[in-house]
């Protein structure tokens, strides 16, 4: 077991005899599938269809108060609250930011996190990742023996996008930060925040910008939020790295002309070319079977 404290995450507490109903309404994921053995992963959306903040629900047994922990990023714990609050209206419903007092977990070796760690939870995204946990942050020290750094290398090598490293805020839609490849949107429940947008991308096969993981020839990763070029034309960011691997944020049909017209790909004034395709990915890259004027669709 290797265990790392992500000190960019904060945490909110949803509670209330209509806890379930208030999130299912506003967020992509379903609600009816979080239950305190099985965590969920999911989003809230501006109007537009665009990621606001991205998290984690997890479902509090009934001995422990009941109601949902959101493991969310730390710099967009405040802005959440003030839209939860926003939405709250008559919602039987009370909102609590428990980030001062609490600490996220997450195995940085994909081995299970000990059970006295708090609320203990598979990440619902990848098996892979392993474990996370909320908990007291009293006395968390002595759980901790990997370095940050350690879980987001692991990360990297999976393809696992993070918010605010790999995609912004604010401006990115689901599918482009592969949460419709995640089980973070779910396209059978009712309407919510962005609902409409969303949708629409995934009938009408309009994703074409996607995070991917990629490869610097040189073995040597470049900085986060650097330029990703070819031919001199923008294909998109690149996002967190390591080890010579990073993600990306790119235009995919961009990619598939440079690569067409014999032009490499540069991140920063580095080469680099796709990964190898991760297993949790459903859609074709550049120069596979299905890739077309869709590209990044679903299929």
């Amino acid at each position: 077991m290797s265990a790392t404290r992500l000190i960019d995450r904060g945490v909110i507490r949803v509670s209330g005899e209509d806890a379930r109903d208030f999130l299912q309404n506003i967020v992509t994921n379903e609600m009816d599938e979080v239950t305190p053995e099985r965590a969920g992963y999911g989003a809230l959306l501006t109007p537009q269809g665009k990621i606001l903040c991205d998290f984690f629900v997890v479902a509090l047994p009934a001995e422990d108060g009941g109601g949902f922990l959101l493991d969310t990023p730390l710099l967009q714990t405040t802005d959440l609250m003030k839209r939860l609050k926003l939405y709250k209206l008559r919602a039987k419903v009370a909102l609590d930011d428990l980030t001062e007092s609490s600490a996220v977990l997450a195995s940085a070796d994909g081995a299970p996190l000990p059970a006295d760690a708090g609320f203990v939870y598979d990440d619902p995204r990848l098996p892979a990742l392993g474990q996370r946990a909320i908990a007291d942050a009293a006395g968390i020290d002595s759980l901790v023996d990997a370095e940050p750094e350690a879980y987001h290398a692991r990360r990297v090598a999976l393809g696992m996008p993070a918010g605010g490293r790999d995609f912004p805020y604010g401006d990115t839609f689901p599918h482009e930060a592969l949460l419709d490849q995640l089980g973070g949107v779910s396209f059978k429940k009712g309407c919510y925040i962005g609902q409409e947008v969303v949708s629409r991308m995934q009938h009408r096969g309009t994703a074409r910008t996607r995070v991917v993981p990629i490869v610097f020839d040189d073995g040597i990763a470049t900085e986060t939020g650097a330029e990703a070029t070819a031919g001199g034309k923008t294909l998109g960011t690149i996002g967190s790295g390591a080890n010579g691997k990073a993600l990306a944020l790119l235009r995919l049909d961009r990619l598939a002309d440079a690569l067409a017209a014999g032009q490499t790909p540069l991140g920063g004034g580095l080469a680099f070319h796709l990964a190898e395709k991760p297993g949790f990915i459903g859609f074709p890259f550049p120069g596979e079977p299905g890739f077309g004027a869709a590209a990044g669709a679903v299929l």
